[in-house]
């Protein structure tokens, strides 16, 4: 998708940028201060999506998306929740409060409806895992993490534990999160405590999963069915 950015601060510039060329089905054809100097572009140029702040100088992002008879797709983002209802009210793609984390920035580009990717079916494939890594946020640091090297993630009330055979990360993002961030398909709920990396699993004995890093979890009983169904279908 060929994307552009209308934002007036630099920092949530290059936080966008960086975004957008860590993601290989999205092509950045500009970045734009104010609405006005993209109109050109959007009017010259096919657009497939629009990162566009809210508040801007000279029109704001709301009036701007107003003003185009054929809009494309729209991602708003801003610092201010109270215009939320009003940009679904616009048909907009999503809502990102700013600051705002990679995970949630994917999960945003991932509604946009997969007829806009170009290539068809293979490019639809490719969108489903963009990458295969996610940052993990540790104090100020963001940490990269191989989505692949993960064997389980557990909760413990006030943060959640990321765990590879050779560290453990620990994040203030609660279980449900890292549900709705990683591949539904690699990631499965097999406890409510537990999240197990399904590709991880070295053997099944009872009730407990066995890991390839030596590691074992347990699975609930309000779990258990649905897991052992899509494992072992």
């Amino acid at each position: 998708m060929k994307c552009i950015i209308i934002e007036d601060q630099p920092p949530a510039q290059r936080i966008l940028k960086k975004f957008i060329e860590d993601v290989n089905t999205l092509e950045l054809a500009g970045i734009f201060s104010d609405a006005l100097q993209a109109m050109e572009l959007i009017k010259s140029e096919q657009v497939d999506l629009l990162f566009l702040d809210i508040h801007l100088p000279k029109v704001s992002g709301i009036d701007f998306l107003k003003s185009l008879p054929n809009s494309p797709h729209v991602i708003l983002t801003t610092a201010f929740s109270e215009y939320a209802l009003e940009s679904y009210d616009l048909n907009v793609i999503d809502y990102l409060l700013k600051p705002f984390s990679f995970q949630r920035f994917l999960k945003a580009v991932a509604k946009v409806p997969s007829n806009t990717l170009q290539g068809g079916d293979n490019a639809h494939m490719e969108w489903e895992n963009p990458r295969r890594f996610i940052y993990v946020k540790s104090g100020h640091e963001h940490i990269k993490v191989d989505l692949d090297l993960i064997e389980h993630i557990d909760s413990d009330s006030d943060y959640t534990e990321i765990v590879t055979p050779e560290k453990k990360y620990l994040s203030h993002e609660p279980l449900r999160f890292w549900l709705e961030t990683l591949p539904e398909k690699q990631f499965k709920r097999l406890h409510k405590s537990h999240i197990v990396n399904v590709d991880r699993i070295s053997k099944l004995v009872g009730n407990l999963v066995y890991l390839s890093g030596g590691g074992k979890i347990p699975i609930g009983r309000a779990y258990k069915e649905a897991f052992l169904k899509e494992i072992l279908k």
